[in-house]
């Protein structure tokens, strides 16, 4: 069965870099998307940035999701944190086999063909 874990979290001052991780079991990587999300206190799940393909690497404003070695394992790089990036950060990728569906706790609901980490939580101080 694949899995998604999280690892990176914690408390930091605003204005520094946090690079998270998302390690992948179970998956042949091809065409599926790759995307974090997160959801900050009291909000609704929200995309933060996604890579699929053969693309390896993307850069949104502070976030940046890149792929590493063999693709099993994902980061996420969020540069200059501010307060309001606190959150629970989620990694998810698609999974495509017939009926396959799991829950999300970003949004607190089964999702069809996704698959979803644990999320690791992300406190910015100021």
């Amino acid at each position: 069965e694949p899995q998604l874990v999280e690892h990176g979290g914690g408390t930091v001052k605003a204005g520094v870099s946090l690079t998270l991780s998302c390690t992948t079991r179970g998956f042949s990587f091809g065409d599926e998307k790759v995307a974090w999300y997160r959801r900050l206190p009291g909000k609704k799940c929200e995309l933060v940035v996604d890579i699929q393909g053969e693309t390896v690497e993307r850069t949104d404003g502070r976030f940046r999701i890149y792929a590493g070695d063999a693709r099993s394992i994902y980061y996420l790089q969020i540069e200059n944190l501010k307060p309001e990036d606190t959150a629970v950060y989620y990694c998810r990728v698609d999974y495509t086999p017939t009926g396959w569906r799991s829950f999300s706790a970003c949004f607190e609901e089964d999702r069809v063909w996704e698959v979803w980490g644990q999320g690791t939580l992300v406190t910015v101080s100021s």
